[in-house]
């Protein structure tokens, strides 16, 4: 049986991926073991975990302090990787593998990055505290034996933004859908769901759409990162981080779910709307375009008014709503769990035996 130690973030949505994809990989034969790094798992996280998790308490490379700290935390998962005795190592942090020699083949999946984060987010010349980890995210991407990302159009800004000969290969996320209780009519109310303190995610234009729309429009997740940055928001209705079982409370209602990202290298809160069977209002850009074309309503990424007219028409119109609601349900289909593990596990019979020798830096 084949064992594969992967890395995973607890703050964001690679714990839904890593967790989704190591259930997915078990039913395949392979023997999947997850390292959480940065914070540990709350209780509500570990609920659906059924694979073996190993908490290090080592630094994610967006929140180090120095390189030196995102190095040696490289530098462990690789020791780890041995004493567990690892076939293969998937990083979910192109940066680990930049100057750590690894045993074993290693997988490098790009979810985010801060350099294709600042390129779509701030433009211009990146800044100095994130400019040495971009950096270090090139250097692992290299560095890895196969690099994989979750759509097309982030792999496309990954090769763009690092100058990579290639692009990544393409495996789309899939989730499991959240068991969301059928419902009667959907409510006449607006949702979205995600970190609603990163700037990539533009939540302050749905707080301005909010400010003239009769319906109200609720937010799912934390308003504060663990690096400091927060939003106010002073007409959407935060509902704090929530887990599972209370956004599929939210969803069973079917509200319309709306996105204003600027940067989303994939998606899976609208994934999970989606299986949900709620109307999509997403922002124009080309990851969501790549995905949900077809089965969604796009509105300009900073343009408020739109987003506010998009979700009053929608709600005002059942039979545009319920189209709407089918088309994302249906193309949902495409996003699955299976899929993802079958993709990845192409991947990892595609790798040499060993890793090629690499001298650390």
């Amino acid at each position: 049986m084949t064992c594969i130690l992967m890395t995973a973030d607890t703050v964001g949505g690679v714990w839904q991926y890593a967790t989704d994809l190591a259930s997915g990989l078990v039913e395949l034969g392979f023997e999947p073991i997850i390292a959480t790094m940065g914070p540990r798992p709350s209780e509500a996280q570990r609920v659906r975990v059924g694979v073996e998790i190993v908490e290090t308490d080592l630094p994610l490379d967006w929140l180090a302090a120095s390189l030196r700290e995102i190095t040696e935390a490289g530098h462990e998962i690789a020791q780890l990787a041995e004493k567990l005795g690892a076939d293969i190592v998937q990083v979910n942090a192109p940066a680990l593998v930049a100057q750590t020699a690894f045993d074993q083949p290693v997988v490098a999946v790009a979810h985010s990055c801060v350099g294709t984060w600042w390129q779509a987010v701030k433009g211009g010349r990146i800044d100095s505290d994130l400019g040495w980890r971009a950096e270090l995210t090139a250097a692992g991407l290299r560095a890895a034996d196969h690099v994989v990302a979750p759509s097309g159009a982030f792999a496309v800004m990954l090769q763009h933004c690092y100058g990579l000969d290639n692009a990544p290969a393409v495996v789309r996320n899939g989730r499991r859908p959240l068991p969301v209780a059928p419902g009667g009519q959907p409510e006449p109310a607006a949702f979205t769901a995600g970190r609603l303190w990163d700037d990539g995610k533009n939540v302050a234009v749905l707080d301005h759409a909010a400010a003239s729309m009769s319906v109200p429009m609720r937010a799912a997740g934390p308003v504060r990162g663990p690096n400091g940055t927060a939003i106010a928001l002073r007409h959407v209705q935060p509902l704090g981080s929530v887990g599972d079982v209370e956004i599929a409370q939210q969803l069973a209602s079917r509200p319309v779910f709306a996105s204003a990202a600027v940067y989303e290298p994939f998606g899976l809160a609208v994934l999970e709307a989606a299986q949900a069977g709620c109307a999509l209002v997403l922002s124009d850009i080309p990851t969501f375009r790549e995905l949900w074309d077809g089965a969604a309503c796009f509105v300009y990424p900073h343009d408020a008014a739109g987003f506010a007219r998009a979700i009053e028409t929608i709600v005002g119109d059942p039979d545009l709503r319920d189209r709407l609601g089918a088309a994302a349900r249906e193309r949902a289909g495409d996003y699955t769990v299976d899929r993802m593990a079958a993709g990845m596990a192409a991947v990892y019979r595609a790798l040499p035996v060993a890793a090629p020798e690499r001298a650390a830096a």
